[in-house]
This record gives structure tokens, C-alpha cells and sequence, in this order.
């Protein structure tokens, strides 16, 4: 399955918000500083999807606040 991610790092509290579809607005802890923001992405959307880290990569943008992933 393939999301598209609007990130906002540097939240006071994380939180994922299905807007519609595919589309997410995800709000972390992390600021995007040396790949940490990328990294909590991560874990949260496998907490969220109910998967392991392994099967969440991020295919586009990954210096952007806008991405796209993938989810196997």
C-alpha cells in the first residue's frame, strides 16, 4: 500500500490523522534533524499499521515534509 505522509516535526505530541484515503497528517516529537524525524515516522506508522519496522519504507521525500510510503 502506498500513503501520502504530510509531516510536522517538532510537535508537542505525536499523532497520526487520517484525512481521507491515502492521506495522512502526522504530527512527531522529533525534529528533522540528522534523519530522527524520518526514524519516529517510521516506528509510528508500523505501530499504527500493525507491522514491523522492516515493511515501512519512505520512497519520496525524504528531506521533505511531504512523502510518500510504501507499506508491504
Amino acid at each position: 500500500m502506498i500513503i501520502n505522509v504530510a509531516v510536522k516535526p517538532g510537535s508537542a505530541e505525536q499523532e497520526i490523522i487520517k484525512t481521507d484515503g491515502r492521506n495522512f497528517v502526522i504530527r512527531l516529537k522529533s525534529r528533522a534533524e540528522e534523519n530522527k524525524a524520518n526514524i519516529e515516522l517510521v516506528k509510528l506508522l508500523a505501530k499504527y499499521f500493525n507491522t514491523q519496522q522492516k515493511n515501512i519504507s519512505i520512497k519520496k521525500g525524504r528531506k521533505s515534509k511531504k512523502k510518500i510510503v510504501e507499506i508491504r
